[in-house]
């Protein structure tokens, strides 16, 4: 479940908040365009939040991954963006969208 507190942090400047509930926070990117729904089911256990993605308003959403936190989904989110707005190419951030095991990859926006 998200917090109040967590809800408010959204940064309002970087993303229209569509819908922002306990369970549920959906977002699209000014910078990219691209449409966020991040999912906490509160199963296996709390923390447990699934990112799901689309690039436009009227196509299906796929999963993306997986965070521990709302914090966290936001900041594999950017992440996406940087890639995205870097011409799909790896920067100087850690780009690692939650998958264990995954090298990190390089980004130049920070």
């Amino acid at each position: 479940m998200f917090s109040k507190e967590e809800l408010k942090s959204l940064d309002r400047k970087y993303f229209a908040v569509i819908v922002a509930d306990e369970y549920d926070v959906t977002v699209m990117s000014w910078n990219t365009g691209h449409y966020w729904y991040i999912h906490n089911p509160e199963y296996p256990g709390k923390g447990s939040c699934v990112i799901f993605h689309k690039h436009r308003a009227s196509h299906p959403y796929h999963q993306h991954g997986r965070a521990d936190t709302l914090r966290q989904a936001v900041r594999r989110i950017k992440e996406h963006d940087r890639w995205q707005m870097n011409g799909r190419k790896h920067c100087n951030c850690n780009y690692n969208f939650g998958v264990k095991n995954r090298a990190k990859k390089a980004c130049n926006y920070n």
